[in-house]
């Protein structure tokens, strides 16, 4: 296995597919980092040589990833939070964010439902 960022990358995949295991690497910023260091695409990771491994770590250097990103990312939101905005009110209260309706659906943000009991009526 190469280790790439601190990251386990699975070798039985082509380099495309497994610097995507990266966080903060997709497969067009992938399909940059291999063209400049100057691998094929369809080349698989167990097939890399030393050299080229190097040159992908160098070619990924030069972008915010894993650790650094994710606590980028989480300062943003601590921002929006923090400023009151509409974004942050949300976050704040783990309900979507852009537009979506929760009368229905939003299960993923909301969490496992709660159900409410109805109250009983009072016999006579």
């Amino acid at each position: 296995m190469a280790r790439i960022a601190g990251v386990d990358i699975p070798k039985q995949k082509r380099g495309i597919i497994a610097l995507t295991y990266i966080f903060g690497i997709g497969r067009s910023r992938a399909k940059d980092i291999l063209a400049k260091a100057q691998v094929s695409e369809d080349k698989k990771v167990q097939d890399w040589n030393d050299d080229e491994i190097g040159a992908i770590r160098d070619a990924v250097s030069y972008y915010k990833i894993e650790g650094e990103l994710r606590s980028e990312v989480q300062l943003n939101i601590k921002r929006l939070m923090d400023i009151g905005c509409q974004r942050g009110i949300r976050h704040r209260a783990g309900l979507p964010l852009r537009g979506q309706r929760t009368k229905n659906n939003s299960r993923t943000r909301k969490g496992k439902r709660k159900t409410v009991a109805n109250k009983k009526k009072a016999t006579k």
